[in-house]
């Protein structure tokens, strides 16, 4: 599975488009709009880091179960 459909089946698990603007504290109406974009363009990394907790908590679930 490439990153693009990773990235677009957390936005679905985490609740949609504006669910996850609403995490990030983002308005609905244009916040809603960018995340809906990542579905096609996948998330950027620089909101990844950002926001660790929320789209990183798989990739550092996996590391701690690895070590």
């Amino acid at each position: 599975m490439d990153q693009k459909t990773k990235d677009r089946e957390l936005i679905k698990r985490l609740g949609g488009p504006t669910r996850v603007a609403e995490l990030l504290g983002w308005p609905k109406h244009g916040g809603a709009q960018r995340v809906q974009n990542w579905l096609s363009r996948g998330i950027p990394p620089a909101v990844k880091v950002r926001h660790p907790g929320l789209f990183l908590a798989d990739a550092i679930n996996n590391h701690d179960q690895a070590a």
